[in-house]
């Protein structure tokens, strides 16, 4: 007899899994989907969680059937949804107390009447019932509310909200446009996700990022600044979030809306926030500070004309930051790598840091780096990569 051939067909979404990162590689997140129109984005949601390495099944309540098919869903796990629970006792099999079990339940959207019932121990659906048993089980829920806004405001549905964070369930914060509660952008419920399914090295932890350009004014409308992405930046407080951080940012421009920014626009505006912020565990100031600063002039000064500029020193901002932060990590520029640990090392003893990042001129406005991690008995640490691997080597020394 002949040999039989045989394969395991396998889904396309086998395809993109693990295709931005492994932060939630290993991980079983399931999906309650109820019956809010922001139903439609729970397909790119599934497949970002899923591109992240996470293990994606979906639950739907009847009325999120009508709004999305469960093909859609099906397509965007590779698996079928849950549309009821069987014999198969499903939420007990994914949510319940036992050996395999979910590492997060997520519901999004989350209407108000899914709010309010998981509030009060009502399980009259799937979604409700999955969430009552993950309860019952500790595992993490994190809720994404959408809603009209009126509903939003209710006052026994605020309540009902105010409930689930006491008990320890995650509910995000709603985004309000046009009179609509609407759910956050997907990049802020993934990092969400990994934020409570991460290391949490950092929890419990005030960190500091500052990042960006200062621009230093000439007169009433030019200024004099450096080149900067401000992508380091962003990158350091996306890892210190993910970590568990209670994270803040100085920056010079709109940040990750997740993230509690002040702005700044000249070096002046952050020494008085240095003056008015409190203690922080970890900063970390990779911002182009500008070295020096004109003598401002009132007014526009007139153009066509040969103009000098009479340029002064700026004092340095970081021996500043050593009084508001235990530990201090600064940057430290160079045109070429050759010399740049001892000329990174002498900034770090100049301005009494605890760590100094050295890198070259060849990482403004790019997404990849080289970077030379420096701490104050001159050890150090060599990383390559995209500006979010560097990021978490750095806190990889610091945490």
């Amino acid at each position: 007899m002949g040999k039989k051939l045989s394969f395991i067909m396998k889904h396309p979404v086998d395809d993109i899994k693990g295709k931005k990162s492994e932060k939630l590689k290993g991980k079983k997140i399931v999906v309650g989907i109820t019956g809010s129109i922001a139903a439609v984005e729970s397909v790119k949601i599934c497949r970002e969680l899923i591109r992240h390495g996470a293990e994606v099944i979906a639950v739907m309540s009847r009325h999120a059937c009508e709004i999305i098919h469960p093909y859609a869903i099906e397509f965007a796990t590779g698996k079928k949804p849950i549309l009821e629970i069987t014999g198969k006792i499903e939420h007990v099999f994914y949510c319940g107390e036992r050996k395999g079990k979910a590492d997060l339940f997520l519901i999004v959207p989350c209407t108000a009447n899914t709010i309010s019932k998981i509030a009060l121990g009502i399980d009259d659906t799937p979604v409700t019932t999955f969430a009552t048993t993950a309860i019952g089980s500790k595992i993490p829920v994190m809720i994404v509310p959408a809603m009209h806004q009126s509903m939003y405001e209710h006052p026994f549905v605020t309540e009902n909200m105010k409930k689930l964070k006491k008990k320890g369930i995650h509910v995000l914060r709603a985004k309000i446009e046009e009179g609509k509660a609407k759910i956050v952008e997907g990049e802020e419920i993934v990092e969400n996700v990994i934020r409570i399914l991460g290391k949490k090295d950092l929890k419990g932890k005030k960190v500091l990022i500052i990042g960006g350009a200062t621009s230093e004014f000439i007169d009433d409308v030019r200024v004099i600044t450096n080149l900067s992405s401000g992508k380091m930046a962003l990158s350091l407080a996306k890892i210190a979030y993910e970590r568990g951080g209670n994270v803040e940012m100085w920056f010079n421009k709109d940040a990750l809306p997740y993230i509690s920014t002040k702005k700044f626009t000249t070096h002046k505006d952050i020494v008085r926030l240095i003056k008015k912020e409190g203690k922080y565990d970890a900063i970390i100031n990779c911002a182009a500070i500008s070295d020096f600063m004109p003598s401002k002039r009132k007014g526009k000064i007139s153009s066509g004309k040969e103009m000098d500029l009479h340029l002064f020193p700026i004092p340095r901002i970081n021996p500043l930051l050593k009084k508001i932060g235990s530990i201090v990590v600064g940057f430290k520029l160079e045109a070429k790598e050759e010399g740049i640990k001892e000329k990174a090392y002498e900034r770090l003893k100049k301005d009494g840091l605890d760590y100094i990042v050295a890198n070259t001129t060849k990482s403004i406005g790019s997404d990849y780096m080289k970077a030379w991690i420096i701490n104050k008995e001159k050890k150090v640490v060599i990383a390559k990569g995209s500006k979010e691997k560097i990021a978490e080597k750095i806190f990889d020394c610091i945490a």
